[in-house]
């Protein structure tokens, strides 16, 4: 998941430095952040990066920090639920056509056995394959077989 915020991050700070707790926060704009303060729409200022890193770290989510030319970006690497990726990894990919290379009519319930995925996690991969053009299915679901077609 992805956070763009359009403003510049101060100039000659990395992200690395408010983490580690060495410099203080720039207010940009004292006079909204005394205003959100007051009305407690923010509990404080200047921790945010801080408290992001920290918590992802407590909960063993990556995170990274880029400063672009265009504003600020955050990046949380989250972990895939078992047996449901939410995209297809190199690793997970190359098993499922390797089963199906092995053996083309292999079934949706054997992929899942081999691969520790669920029969719901392989579907969900066979459908990013097909979409890819990778993979497409050659008559009946029973009695059937995979084609690989790259």
């Amino acid at each position: 998941m992805e956070i763009y915020n359009p403003g510049d991050f101060p100039e000659g700070y990395r992200p690395q430095d408010f983490i580690k707790g060495e410099d203080w926060s720039i207010l940009r704009n004292p006079l909204i952040s005394s205003v959100l303060f007051k009305s407690k729409d923010i509990e404080k200022w200047g921790s945010g990066i801080k408290r992001i890193a920290n918590e992802c770290a407590r909960n063993g989510v990556r995170v990274e920090f880029k400063i672009l030319k265009s504003g600020f970006l955050v990046i949380f690497h989250r972990q895939p639920a078992k047996g449901f990726l939410p995209s297809i990894g190199e690793k997970t990919r190359e098993k499922i056509i390797a089963l199906i290379r092995d053996n083309p009519k292999i079934t949706t319930a054997d992929l899942a056995k081999k691969t520790g995925l669920s029969v719901k996690g392989i579907d969900w991969n066979i459908a990013h394959l097909k979409k890819q053009g990778i993979l497409r299915r050659t008559g009946p679901d029973k009695g059937g077989h995979w084609d690989l077609c790259r």
